[in-house]
C-alpha cells in the first residue's frame, strides 16, 4: 500500500559506495516528468548529475546542510524557469516529493537540500553557484538539490505518536 510507503521514507545522508543503476535513474527521471503541474505548462527542469568531481562542488552550496551531498553518487538538481508559470515553486517541490517516493520504492535513500533563498558565501547566493557549476542556460533557477544513492544508514519511519494530530480539524480552520 501507498501509506506503507510514506510511513517508511526518511531522508537519508549516508550512502554507500555504489552507483545508482542506469534503470533506476530512468525511472526517478520518469517519476519526476509525470508530476502534476498547475495547467500543465510544467515549468521545471532536471540536471541529473553522477559526476564525482560536480557533485563534490554542489555539496558546497551553502555552508550549512549541504557537505553530505559529497557521498552521494547520484544528486538530481530541480530547476525551474518562472517566467512559464507563478506557481513554479510548487510544481518543483511536487516533482521533488515524487522523486523521493520513487527513491525510497527504489530501495534508495534521498535527501533534500534547499538552494533557493540561501547563501553560498557574502558575495554569491547559492543558486548562483549551482548554476554556474551547472552552465544552467539563461532563466533557469535553483530551487533544490536531491542526494540519492543506496542508504549507508537505517531509520526506521517515524511512529504514529510524532504525528502533529492536534493540527487538523473538522469542518473548523
Amino acid at each position: 500500500m501507498f501509506i506503507d510507503l510514506l510511513r517508511k521514507r526518511r531522508s537519508i545522508r549516508q550512502f554507500q559506495e555504489k552507483g545508482v543503476e542506469q534503470e533506476k535513474q530512468e525511472l526517478l527521471i520518469e517519476a519526476m516528468l509525470r508530476a502534476p503541474s498547475s495547467r500543465s505548462l510544467n515549468p521545471w527542469s532536471f540536471v541529473v548529475v553522477t559526476e564525482k568531481e560536480t557533485i563534490q562542488a554542489l555539496s558546497t552550496a551553502k555552508p550549512h546542510g549541504a557537505a553530505f551531498v559529497k557521498n552521494a553518487p547520484l544528486v538530481i538538481v530541480i530547476c525551474a524557469d518562472p517566467e512559464k508559470c507563478d506557481v513554479w515553486i510548487e510544481d518543483c517541490s511536487i516533482a521533488s516529493i515524487l522523486l523521493h517516493l520513487t527513491a525510497t520504492d527504489l530501495g534508495l535513500g534521498s535527501c533534500w537540500v534547499q538552494v533557493r533563498l540561501r547563501e553560498h558565501d557574502a558575495q554569491q547566493s547559492a543558486e548562483a553557484y549551482v548554476a554556474d557549476i551547472l552552465s544552467l542556460k539563461e532563466g533557469l533557477v535553483v530551487e533544490a538539490m536531491i542526494a540519492i544513492g543506496y542508504p549507508a544508514e537505517e531509520k526506521k519511519g517515524h511512529p504514529a505518536s510524532s504525528l502533529l494530530v492536534d493540527r487538523v480539524s473538522w469542518k473548523k480552520g
